[in-house]
């Protein structure tokens, strides 16, 4: 019968299916919108900037991918921030998508990371107000909980950087 699963250029298994804001599988032939390409080495600058673009549009899976380059491409000391705020944006992203159990517990994991990572003595590393981040996934989480439903993405997303 043979392989029939989606394969990228270089011959790994890709979904090809067009996704949704959220990052959910669309029927072949629908519309989506523009996948975040993987794989892109930015500063920490661009990462955060984008991120921050890409979460008050409402897309909190794509900054998610952000996130993910800088954790993988990045210094091995700044991992676990970019691992951390990478989790923050998927629980954003199951909270959006009415999953408040996996929501909260992902928002949970990422505040941890986070604030782990900022015992150790950066508050404010690229701009970002880590205490601020923290503060608003440990708020969402709790709401995620009492609520149960899906939240709004865009209206519910963090600001990275205090104004």
């Amino acid at each position: 019968m043979g392989d029939r699963r989606d394969r990228d250029s270089e011959g790994r298994a890709r979904n090809a299916r067009p996704r949704d804001g959220l990052g959910r599988p669309l029927p072949y032939g629908a519309e989506g919108v523009a996948r975040q390409p993987e794989g892109v080495v930015r500063t920490p600058e661009e990462t955060v900037r984008e991120a921050q673009a890409l979460l008050a549009a409402g897309r909190p899976f794509h900054a998610h991918e952000v996130f993910e380059d800088a954790w993988k491409s990045g210094p091995e000391g700044e991992r676990t921030l970019w691992r951390g705020l990478a989790q923050l944006a998927v629980g954003l992203t199951h909270a959006a998508r009415g999953n408040a159990t996996g929501g909260a517990r992902l928002l949970r994991r990422g505040a941890g990371a986070v604030e782990e990572w900022a015992d150790g003595g950066q508050q404010r590393p690229y701009g970002i107000d880590l205490a601020g981040v923290v503060a608003w996934a440990r708020e969402l989480a709790e709401a995620v909980e009492r609520g149960g439903g899906p939240v709004d993405a865009r209206a519910r997303a963090p600001r990275l950087r205090a104004s």
